[in-house]
């Protein structure tokens, strides 16, 4: 498995996180959900590792932007998964899937995965 960073190019944390792993020499492919989607086989994959709350950026413009009706239906994994799929900009940045299968969010190079020192 290749280190992927998934998230928006003009975001602050991606941009952090890309600049930190290209400092520390390590090798990552971009997944820019603008362009490219936000991969529903995945998103699976970061919401059993990491759990919708988590996952899911309450904090952002997006979220505070969508209708209020659509942001209280959003109660469990279902929910959040299909405003997720339809809003990425709802999805915290960046999601980082590690070579050892493990899945981190946000820009925290102190707590990631100690492959990536």
């Amino acid at each position: 498995m290749n280190l992927i960073v998934y998230g928006i190019p003009n975001c602050d944390s991606v941009k952090k996180a890309r600049t930190w792993l290209a400092s520390q020499d390590l090798d990552f492919t971009f997944h820019d959900f603008k362009k490219q989607g936000v991969p529903p086989t995945e998103i699976d994959k970061w919401l059993d590792a990491l759990g919708w709350e988590t996952v899911l950026n309450r904090k952002g413009s997006t979220w505070r932007k969508l209708d209020p009706a659509v942001q209280a239906g959003v109660t469990d994994r279902v929910s959040a998964k299909a405003v997720m799929l339809e809003h990425a900009s709802t999805i915290k940045r960046p999601v980082i899937a590690w070579p050892s299968g493990q899945f981190s969010v946000g820009f925290s190079p102190d707590s990631w995965p100690l492959e990536s020192r």
